[in-house]
C-alpha cells in the first residue's frame, strides 16, 4: 500500500503552470518542475501519469485561475456595457505596464498553439476551445457594449477584436509597445 498523498495537486499544477507558461513545454525541464512543486519525479508521475499529465492539469489550472475570471464580466448576466472596454484597458495595462512583470510572458495557451506540443490531441483540442471561449466573451461584451449592432456587426467585430488579443499575447514576449497598440487597436474596432 502507497503512502498517502500529503501535497495539494491543484498547487503543484499551479506552480508548474508558472513554469510551463514561462520556458514553454519543451523548455520546463523536469528538474525546474520538481524544484517549482516541490515534487520528486515519482510524485509528478504517480499523481500526474507524465510531464504531460502535468502540463494538461496546468493548462486546466491557468484557465480556471486566469482566464475565465478575467472574461467572467464579459459574460456577466447581464454584462455592463463598459465590460468589454474595461476588459481591454485590464489587458493592456497587465501586459504594459511593467513588463518585468504582469503577462510578460503572454499567454500560456497561445504560446503553446505555436510549439510542438500543439500537435498534441487534447493540447490541441484545449487551445481551440481558448479560442472559441475567448471569441464568445468578446461577442458578448461587444454585444452588451452595442445592443443595436447587427449581428454580423458583432460578429465581425469579435473575429477582429479576438485576433488583436492573441496579437496582443503573442507580440508582448517581444514587444511591448506592439502588444500595447494591439490593445488600442481592439478598443477602436469597438468603437467604430
Amino acid at each position: 500500500m502507497g503512502r498517502p498523498q500529503t501535497f495539494n495537486a491543484n498547487n503543484a499544477a499551479r506552480t508548474a503552470r508558472d513554469v510551463f507558461w514561462t520556458h514553454g513545454y519543451e523548455g520546463a525541464s523536469l528538474q525546474e518542475l520538481e524544484h517549482a512543486t516541490g515534487l520528486n519525479k515519482s510524485s509528478i508521475y504517480n499523481t500526474f501519469g507524465s510531464k504531460k499529465g502535468l502540463f494538461d492539469a496546468a493548462v486546466q489550472n491557468y484557465l480556471d485561475e486566469v482566464v475565465r475570471p478575467a472574461l467572467a464580466p464579459l459574460i456577466a448576466q447581464p454584462a455592463t456595457p463598459d465590460a468589454i472596454v474595461d476588459y481591454l484597458n485590464r489587458l493592456r495595462h497587465a501586459l504594459t505596464a511593467n513588463p518585468e512583470r504582469g503577462l510578460r510572458d503572454g499567454c500560456l495557451l497561445v504560446n503553446s498553439a505555436g510549439a510542438p506540443i500543439a500537435r498534441d490531441k487534447v493540447v490541441s483540442g484545449a487551445i481551440s476551445s481558448y479560442r472559441a471561449e475567448l471569441h464568445d466573451a468578446v461577442a458578448a461584451g461587444i454585444r452588451a457594449r452595442h445592443p443595436a449592432w447587427a449581428h454580423d456587426k458583432v460578429a465581425r467585430a469579435s473575429d477582429i477584436v479576438t485576433a488583436l488579443i492573441v496579437s496582443a499575447m503573442t507580440m508582448v514576449r517581444v514587444d511591448v509597445p506592439a502588444a500595447g497598440r494591439a490593445c488600442d487597436v481592439a478598443l477602436e474596432v469597438i468603437e467604430a
